[in-house]
C-alpha cells in the first residue's frame, strides 16, 4: 500500500470512529470522492478536538494557533509531513477546494474557544454557519461540478441544520462535560426553562417546547436543502441525501425516546438506516 493510500486510510478511520451517520452516507460515494470527504472531515475533527480537550484555554489556543499556522503553509502549497495534511494536499490537487471555507472553520473553532452562550437564534445560526456551514462549503467542490452562490448557501444551510441537530442531541453531554449551553438564552427565557432545570435534567413541557422550536427550524433547513439535490453530481446525490436523512432522523429518535437528551445517546439504528436508504432512492427517482 502506498503512503498516500495509508494517509487516506488514516482519515477514513477518523470519520468511521467519530461520525457513523456521515460515514454511512459518504462511504457510498465513488472511491476518490469518498477519500476526499474523509480527508476534509479529518481536518475538521482535528480542529474540533483541539478545542474540546480538557486542557487550559491557553493550551488549546496554542494548539489551534499551530493548526492555523500549518494551514497557512498548506495554503502556500507546502506539504506538512503528517497523514491528514498529505491527504488534504492530494485532495487540493484533484479538486478546486474553497480555501475561505477552511478559514471559516478555523474561525468558528476560535469562537468555540472563547465560548459564550448564544443570546438569540441569530447568534446560534451565525456560530453554526462558522463551525458547520463551512463544512458544507468545504465539501461542495468534491460533490458538485456546478458550484454557484445559491448552492453554497444551500450547502451552508445543511451544515447549520446538522449542527443544530448535534446541539439538540448533546444537550446533556455539552453541559456536563464542557459546561456549555448552546441553546439560545432568549429561547430558554421564552419557554421559562432555566439553567437549574438543565442541571436537574428536567424534561417538562417547557423543555419540549424549547427543543421543538430548534428542531423544527433545523427540519425546515433540511427540507430546503432537498430542493438543491439535482445540482450535485449524479453519483453524489444518493450518499448526500442519505446522510441528510440519517441526521434528520436523529431528531425523530430523540422524540421516540421522550426527549431524553440527558441519559440516552440517541442514534439511528442500522434498520432505520436501511429504511431511509429506500426513502432516498424513492425520492431521487421522482427528481
Amino acid at each position: 500500500m502506498s503512503t498516500i493510500d495509508k494517509d487516506y486510510q488514516y482519515c477514513e478511520a477518523i470519520i468511521k470512529q467519530h461520525s457513523k451517520s456521515f460515514y454511512y452516507g459518504f462511504k457510498q460515494l465513488p472511491k476518490n470522492d469518498a477519500k476526499a470527504v474523509y480527508a476534509v472531515y479529518a481536518f475538521c475533527r482535528m480542529a474540533d478536538d483541539m478545542v474540546d480537550q480538557k486542557e487550559s484555554v491557553q493550551y488549546r489556543k496554542a494548539e489551534l494557533d499551530t493548526l492555523s499556522d500549518q494551514f497557512k503553509q498548506f495554503e502556500q502549497g507546502l506539504i506538512i509531513d503528517q497523514p491528514m495534511w498529505r491527504a488534504l494536499a492530494d485532495v487540493r490537487y484533484r479538486y478546486p477546494l474553497e480555501i475561505s471555507a477552511f478559514k471559516m472553520q478555523l474561525a468558528g473553532q476560535q469562537m468555540d474557544l472563547v465560548y459564550t452562550q448564544p443570546e438569540t437564534m441569530a447568534d446560534l445560526e451565525r456560530y453554526s454557519q462558522y463551525v458547520a456551514g463551512s463544512v458544507g462549503r468545504m465539501l461542495l467542490p468534491i460533490l458538485s461540478e456546478d458550484v454557484t452562490l445559491e448552492l453554497k448557501q444551500n450547502a451552508e444551510k445543511l451544515g447549520v441544520a446538522m449542527q443544530i441537530t448535534n446541539i439538540l442531541r448533546d444537550i446533556g453531554e455539552d453541559f456536563k462535560v464542557h459546561q456549555r449551553i448552546y441553546l439560545p438564552a432568549q429561547i430558554m427565557r421564552q419557554w421559562n426553562y432555566t439553567q437549574q432545570d438543565l442541571e436537574s435534567h428536567e424534561v417538562n413541557s417547557a423543555f419540549v417546547g424549547m427543543w421543538e422550536t430548534l428542531a423544527q427550524y433545523a427540519e425546515r433547513l433540511y427540507d430546503e436543502f432537498c430542493h438543491s439535490i439535482t445540482h450535485y453530481k449524479q453519483e453524489a446525490r444518493m450518499p448526500l441525501l442519505l446522510s441528510m436523512l440519517v441526521y434528520k432522523e436523529i431528531l425523530n429518535e430523540i422524540r421516540r425516546n421522550d426527549y431524553d437528551c440527558f441519559t440516552k445517546r440517541n442514534h439511528v439504528s442500522l434498520l432505520d438506516k436501511y429504511r431511509l436508504k429506500k426513502e432516498a432512492i424513492s425520492y431521487l427517482k421522482r427528481k
